[in-house]
């Protein structure tokens, strides 16, 4: 038989075990602080009809999509977690209460360049509450609060989301006479943070077809910054001149106001003119969240509002707003800055039972007994030598090993080995279980370390 050399392709990402217990732990975050806000899981299908997924996807989308044929079948792999939904609160309108929170962690796919800290297949962890008919602004504010939380149950602190509207930049470039051309401008001004102010101008004027008068006016319009209120100050400048923008900036006041009460820190959040999403399907607020020791890594979370979604697929206005974390993007970057914190608990199992006779009836009973109060327990039934067994733990990096051998069962208890001290007692197996529930609850800490 010939063998196949065993790869992995470019852009897919594979851990050992620690590390995918590490991401795992993200998630497990993730989907406990969304549940704290009353969100409801969600799973939709990784493949969709092409049709489905390209109605509404604007920008790259098109260029970065997988899409294949299956028989007469025109399909593709989804490149996010949003229209699908829209497509899934279409299908099922009658059957959903209204405003309609989910959550989903799931693998999306884009055929996009491998690099550094960006893949083709990888983990987006959403957010999104869909409305019917209206969905009030105070929900445009408690999107970025949550993510607030999230990002401190991963123990982060330096970390800023960055909050605009498109209904500004929509009615600053109308107040321009540029509206046919909006949403190229707005594209093009979201890579300023890749590509820089310069190369930025250069594409408006070359590639767009505006004036170098009109580039430097945006450029100078994007620039405004200062605190909250000082951005807002300048933004009341341009009141009365569109209404579209009028707008947008009432509801950006609303956002920030209500982000304080939240209990998100200003120093946390920021107005950011710059903020556009190359996505065309936004039309309000906008999001993106970056760590501030790390600006060369970018946006690890965004998203936004979006009104016309759902249109493609139901005759009914479904307004939304969400949030997303590229969360295999994120963590990559954590371990690459070595920021995942290397003491918290990864192992399989918090016990690893080993016999130490043949007849291993007893040690299936402790571990039963053990399991019975919550501790995660594996069986070791292997017929190896003591020092591999011990070895065997070692490589799982549990924090315990019960040990069971004739003295023990003749006496009805188990040998209990901190893994981490060396520290070994006897004990029976009640009193077992309550010790080493004693020292999980001593262990843990924050999942990311700042440095």
């Amino acid at each position: 038989m010939e063998r196949i050399k065993p790869r992995t392709l470019s852009g897919f990402m594979e851990l050992l075990p620690a590390k995918q217990a590490q991401l795992e732990k993200m998630m497990q975050v993730l989907r406990e602080t969304y549940a704290l806000y009353g969100f409801a899981p969600l799973d939709t299908p990784a493949i969709e009809d092409a049709a489905i997924l390209l109605a509404k996807g604007g920008g790259e989308t098109e260029k970065q999509i997988y899409r294949f044929q299956k028989g007469d079948s025109d399909l593709a792999l989804r490149f996010d977690l949003t229209v699908p939904l829209a497509k899934y609160v279409a299908l099922h309108y009658n059957d959903l209460a209204f405003p309609f929170r989910r959550y989903q962690i799931a693998k999306v796919y884009r055929g996009e360049r491998a690099q550094r800290g960006r893949f083709r297949e990888f983990y987006q962890a959403d957010i999104d509450i869909i409305g019917d008919g209206k969905l009030d602004i105070m929900n445009e504010a408690e999107i970025p609060a949550i993510i607030y939380r999230v990002f401190r149950g991963f123990g982060l602190n330096r970390f800023q989301i960055r909050v605009n509207n498109r209904k500004i930049l929509t009615g600053f470039y109308a107040m321009l006479e540029l509206s046919e051309k909006s949403g190229d401008i707005m594209r093009t001004v979201d890579k300023l943070d890749k590509i820089g102010a310069e190369k930025v101008a250069s594409i408006l004027v070359t590639d767009i077809g505006l004036t170098r008068e009109q580039a430097e006016e945006i450029l100078k319009f994007i620039a405004i910054t200062g605190t909250n209120s000082d951005v807002i100050a300048a933004l009341e400048g341009y009141i009365g001149r569109n209404e579209v923008f009028d707008t947008g900036l009432q509801e950006l006041k609303a956002v920030t106001a209500n982000l304080a009460a939240f209990g998100v820190p200003e120093e946390n959040f920021a107005v950011d003119l710059t903020i556009a999403r190359g996505l065309d399907y936004y039309t309000g607020t906008v999001y993106e969240t970056t760590l501030l020791d790390h600006p060369e890594i970018g946006s690890v979370c965004s998203g936004g509002r979006y009104d016309n979604l759902a249109g493609y697929y139901i005759d009914k206005a479904l307004p939304g707003v969400g949030i997303s974390i590229g969360l295999t993007r994120l963590f990559y970057v954590l371990e690459e800055q070595g920021l995942l914190n290397p003491d918290l608990p990864s192992a399989p199992a918090d016990a690893l039972v080993l016999p130490m006779t043949e007849d291993i009836a007893a040690c299936v009973a402790v571990a039963e007994q053990l399991r019975s109060t919550g501790i995660r327990v594996q069986l070791y039934a292997e017929q190896k030598k003591f020092k591999q067994k011990m070895s065997y733990a070692d490589k799982l990096a549990v924090p315990y090993a019960v040990l069971l051998g004739e003295d023990e069962i003749a006496e009805g208890k188990c040998s209990v080995k901190d893994m981490r001290t060396g520290e070994q007692v006897k004990l029976t197996p009640a009193e077992a279980a309550e010790h080493i529930l004693q020292g999980l609850a001593n262990m843990g800490g924050a999942l990311i370390l700042e440095k």
